[in-house]
């Protein structure tokens, strides 16, 4: 499987970075849409404070990706759902502290979320 990331001279850059504008996957076998994730926890606990609600869904993202023989590595698309604009800079820098150098696609929309007391909720698509 071959990724590249895509980020065009001629539109917008990445605006504070930690994502590509698109992203290209050529001989995948295999896609995982992950559900969005939202911050509870097994024993349906949701954390306070936005840093480990967001922790948390990255996490049982990953515990579905793991589930499916995959992992962050193989992400090529997040889409993040906040429940106010005020959470955008923690959410970037979170997501990457989580992420770290890999930069997949990345929308974020600011919505009514399901559940009240959910800050974030954090759907994925990943390649192998």
């Amino acid at each position: 499987m071959q990724i590249r990331r895509i980020n065009s001279n001629d539109a917008i850059k990445a605006l504070g970075g930690g994502y590509s504008q698109a992203f290209e996957v050529a001989g995948a076998e295999r896609f995982v849409f992950v559900s969005g994730q939202m911050p509870v926890d097994r024993s349906q606990r949701v954390p306070e404070g936005f840093a480990a609600q967001c922790r948390l869904a990255w996490a049982n993202a990953e515990a579905q990706l793991r589930a499916a023989g995959m992992s962050l590595d193989n992400v090529v698309k997040v889409t993040t759902f906040l429940a106010d604009r005020r959470y955008g800079m923690e959410n970037r820098e979170v997501r990457r502290q989580v992420l770290g150098d890999r930069c997949p696609a990345s929308t974020t929309i600011v919505v009514d979320i399901f559940d009240s007391a959910w800050l974030i909720e954090i759907e994925v698509i990943a390649a192998a």
